[in-house]
């Protein structure tokens, strides 16, 4: 047993389940971006695994940037201020845009990158979230493309990392307590 493995308590999302529902995902947007100029941004770093599996999936031309912001550190909660590590490489006036982010927890990060994101005035901005935690949002933001609903408990595997570790993960799960407890005291 890796200790990768030990390190898990509870596995809320298997990768069948993941699978099924990026494919889901992918199908709605193919049917409503036919013919459009449809870019594609992900949110460094988490949502890189989702937005590889959804640009495989997707049935439409399309484009890819990235963006990154910080909000969490190493911690297990948002410190609450976003911060924009990186910025778009392309222009995104007259595009049509997805924002892909793994998760959507308080709302706070998706709403600075949707205020910084407006007023470069793409011909429509949506969001692609493969998790959200309705009890912990702070700020009501539109996701039109959502994947689970999940309860307020901090998760890592596909993209999700807690410190860095256990993004390449194939499924969503729990962490025990002590793992973070121990990188705390550290």
């Amino acid at each position: 047993m890796q200790d990768r493995d030990r390190d898990i308590e509870s596995v809320l999302l298997d990768e069948e389940r993941i699978r099924a529902g990026v494919a889901e995902l992918a199908a709605r947007i193919s049917a409503d971006y036919q013919g459009r100029d449809l870019l594609l941004v992900g949110v460094l770093k988490g949502a890189v695994v989702l937005l590889a599996d959804l640009c495989r999936a997707l049935t439409v031309p399309h484009e890819v940037d990235f963006i990154a912001t910080s909000s969490y550190g190493s911690a297990t909660e948002t410190s609450g201020v976003v911060r924009l590590l990186k910025d778009l490489d392309r222009e995104i006036a007259g595009r049509h845009v997805i924002l892909v982010e793994d998760i959507v927890d308080t709302g706070l990060t998706l709403d600075y990158l949707l205020e910084t994101l407006r007023p470069r005035r793409p011909a429509s901005l949506e969001v692609c979230v493969l998790l959200c935690k309705p009890q912990e949002l702070r700020v009501d933001v539109d996701v039109k493309y959502k994947g689970f609903d999940i309860p307020s408990v901090f998760v890592v595997g596909y993209g999700l990392d807690f410190a860095e570790r256990y993004r390449n993960l194939s499924f969503v799960g729990t962490l025990r307590r002590e793992v973070y407890e121990q990188a705390d005291a550290r």
